[in-house]
């Protein structure tokens, strides 16, 4: 029997897509069981042919049929990529993606920000999926080529948040800036103090980074009416430093994809 045959007898499933700043990443899911997903490099100009081929593959790999897709739900800070993707989407699966911050999307979350169209895409996802699994206020702390931090308000609204590089952003800038400094990539030291240029230049920001992700962490729920909001971790880099951010309540890996499911099965179910 096909995995197509086992499906939900109720529908079909949905296709998600976060598309970041380095990685895409994507989710098929059945109702809220998320049955597979990818990851493909975003640090490149793709053309729709090129993303058709890789979606092509991906269902292949995965044993489900493109064409029985009930809806395509994305969450974009690459604008580039957003008709390539489309394109590719229409291509493979027969219908084009429904974009987060478009008009057409409700996410049903006020927000709080001067400017709402400047939040990212994904940070509103994150914010909403967080909101659902665990109430409010709730923050969420995502780590990748930026950290950020979003916070949802005791009301449940997208209250704001903090902007940060993320430390594999920052070790590649002090690398580049400093003539002699050697480029390494980030790592967890158990020694704080390292025996050479390299170990020293590890160590320095991993701890940098840990320390200063906690004292955020710290401040966040020093705020009225936050004390005992739970801290939510998700992101690519945060299996590295999970372990030693006692301040974390919750590590849950594919926030982003199940904020993009839950708008996409109350998108979709609407027309």
């Amino acid at each position: 029997m096909t995995n197509e045959m086992t499906m939900n007898a109720e529908g079909k499933p949905m296709l998600v897509a976060d598309i970041g700043n380095t990685q895409m990443v994507f989710g098929l899911y059945d109702d809220t069981t998320l049955l597979a997903h990818w990851r493909l490099s975003s640090a490149r100009d793709y053309t729709p042919d090129e993303l058709a081929w890789q979606l092509h593959g991906m269902f292949t790999q995965s044993g489900y049929a493109a064409t029985s897709i009930a809806g395509i739900m994305v969450a974009s800070v690459v604008p580039h990529l957003d008709e390539p993707l489309a394109g590719a989407c229409q291509r493979i699966c027969g219908q084009r993606p429904a974009f987060v911050g478009s008009a057409e999307v409700k996410t049903g979350m006020a927000v709080d920000y001067k400017n709402p169209r400047e939040v990212g895409a994904d940070r509103i996802v994150n914010a909403l999926a967080a909101r659902e699994k665990l109430g409010a206020p709730v923050i969420v702390m995502d780590c990748g080529t930026a950290t950020t931090f979003d916070v949802v308000s005791p009301a449940g609204h997208y209250a704001g948040g903090l902007i940060i590089p993320g430390p594999e952003v920052a070790l590649a800038a002090l690398c580049r800036r400093a003539a002699k400094l050697p480029e390494v990539s980030l790592a967890r030291m158990d020694e704080l103090i390292g025996r050479d240029t390299a170990s020293s230049m590890q160590a320095g920001s991993y701890w940098a980074t840990v320390d200063a992700l906690a004292g955020l962490i710290i401040r966040l729920r020093r705020q009225p009416g936050y004390q005992n909001a739970p801290v939510v971790a998700t992101g690519g880099l945060i299996p590295l430093l999970v372990a030693d951010l006692p301040g974390i309540d919750h590590h849950l890996p594919y926030l982003t994809l199940d904020g993009l499911e839950l708008l996409a099965e109350r998108h979709f179910s609407r027309q």
